[in-house]
């Protein structure tokens, strides 16, 4: 019989997952992607001698034998990459030189806490306790349910007082200043704070390490895997309508007219994009309008990075700084706190002995930088504004910096939405609340046959291992509707990694 073909809408992590699963199943696949380079918003660019990275802080399952390890080798050869154990998940600081480290290691982290808050004692050791238990447990797993339901049985309590609450409510349990800051403020701090506890679990037993190479490092493994499957991966192919027959994807259609036929559509691209732009809202019924209309999708950001000829290793990789005056991002928005990044860690960033080093600022003001981003002189001028302020504040902290500036570069929404297409310049899908929970959203549309939607719009939280998981499920269920056997397999088999 002819092999059915699954086109795949975004060539992100979702969608070269998903196009990798289906050429493993026995399907034809073709992954259609915008830009003229695959990843999405598993982005990072090149601007001289330095590497910006936007994306990948650390990949859950880089730990050999843990089970998204294995989930990973099912597309592509984890074991082709390098992984940094970081030995401190943050640094809290404030201007007048006080600091706390909240390590990786759980014992450290503990011991650090209680000698910096002795008046939060008892809140430090219930953290690093529920930090101990959960550090065991797996990733919700949208594709197994009753699995992780069973796995999470000994923790159900932890994992239910957790998951209830909201980083901020969390963090007012505690008294010290910096402690408390830790668990932040602003759209970050309604996370729900059963997501900050795995993610200080997961890096506790190593298993959330960074890659190096950064987000294109897995990008370019997973696309040469699709490729040696004989997948298809088209650049530059910007999807305008996904054509509709008696209620039925039969293909899509290009911008330009090309019509590219399909027994299967699948968008892991932007979920509004896809449901009210290429499908025109025909299969939005009241429970989806709901969720585009209530949900809250993550914010966008500028991001200023710059290039330094400066060996700063000595710095911590993730440092946030409380600030004694605000920052005035755009008209809109103000912040009390800056994040850096310093790129030490990752030798291929930049030449040795410099660093390449981000400084990430939320902000929901997108109309501003799309207006702004029609006024060139006005555009450069306002990133050139935000750059200074944010060098001014890094020369506060490392005096004499500025001289060893050799690049800077500035992103706004308006470049993440030019390059992406994500819904306002949206840095991932929907925020992972604890209205939300873990719980993926629906991956179909009521009506509509052969089609289904992977990645960060159908299941909260984003991130690689949602397009991964989501990716699975979505061809998993094509396979079952097709009678064919789901055939995941392994890349390579287990190895060592270099550490």
């Amino acid at each position: 019989m002819p092999q059915k073909k699954i086109v795949v809408i975004g060539g992100g992590i979702a969608g070269l997952c998903t196009a990798v699963y289906a050429r493993k199943c026995g399907y034809r696949a073709e992954v259609l992607e915008m830009s003229h380079t695959p990843g999405g918003l598993a982005s990072s660019w090149r601007r001289g001698d330095y590497t910006f990275e936007t994306c990948l802080h650390w990949l859950l399952g880089s730990k050999p034998g843990s089970a998204f390890h294995s989930r990973w080798q099912e597309v592509f050869d984890i074991e082709k990459l390098t992984f940094v154990d970081q030995k401190e998940y943050a640094c809290m600081e404030n201007e007048r030189g006080d600091a706390l480290h909240i390590y990786t290691d759980v014992d450290r982290m503990e011991q650090e806490l209680l000698n910096r808050a002795p008046e939060d004692a008892a809140e430090i050791r219930h953290l690093a306790s529920a930090v101990r238990r959960l550090a065991k447990l797996p990733m919700p797993d949208p594709d197994e349910p009753l699995l992780t339901a069973l796995r999470s049985l000994p923790a159900i309590g932890l994992l239910r007082a957790f998951s209830r609450m909201t980083i901020a409510e969390y963090g007012r349990r505690f008294r010290n200043p910096l402690l408390r800051a830790f668990f932040g403020e602003g759209e970050g701090a309604e996370l729900s704070a059963l997501a900050l506890v795995f993610s200080l679990a997961w890096m506790s037993e190593h298993n959330a390490g960074y890659a190096i190479g950064g987000s294109q490092a897995i990008i370019r493994l997973i696309v040469e895997n699709l490729h040696n499957l004989g997948g298809e991966l088209r650049l530059g192919a910007k999807v305008e309508r996904i054509v509709v027959a008696d209620d039925t994807a039969i293909g899509v259609r290009l911008a330009g007219g090309e019509f590219i036929p399909a027994d299967w559509v699948i968008s892991a691209a932007d979920g509004r994009a896809t449901i009210y732009g290429m499908l025109g809202g025909m299969y939005a019924d009241r429970a989806i309008n709901n969720t585009y209309a209530t949900l809250k999708p993550f914010s966008s950001y500028l991001q200023v990075s710059l290039g330094l000829a400066r060996d700063l290793s000595s710095q911590p990789a993730f440092v946030t700084r409380i600030l004694d005056a605000p920052l005035a991002v755009d008209p809109g928005t103000q912040v009390s706190r800056v994040s850096f990044r310093f790129f030490h860690f990752d030798p291929t960033f930049a030449p040795p002995g410099k660093t390449a080093v981000t400084c990430f600022l939320p902000t929901r003001q997108f109309e501003y930088w799309t207006a702004l981003e029609r006024d060139p002189e006005q555009y450069h001028a306002e990133k050139q504004r935000v750059a200074d302020a944010v060098i001014d504040i890094l020369e506060r902290r490392l005096p004499g910096l500025r001289a060893a500036i050799e690049v800077v570069d500035v992103s706004t929404p308006a470049t993440v939405f030019r390059y992406t297409g994500n819904w306002q310049g949206g840095m991932e899908g929907w925020l992972l609340t604890p209205s939300t929970g873990f719980r993926p959203l629906q991956r179909d549309l009521p009506g509509l046959h052969r089609f289904m939607m992977a990645g960060q719009w159908v299941m909260p939280g984003g991130g690689l291992p949602s397009g991964l998981m989501t990716a699975r499920a979505a061809i998993r269920s094509a396979c079952k509707q097709d009678g064919l056997p789901f055939l995941p397999g392994l890349v390579a088999a287990p190895g060592n990694r270099a550490a």
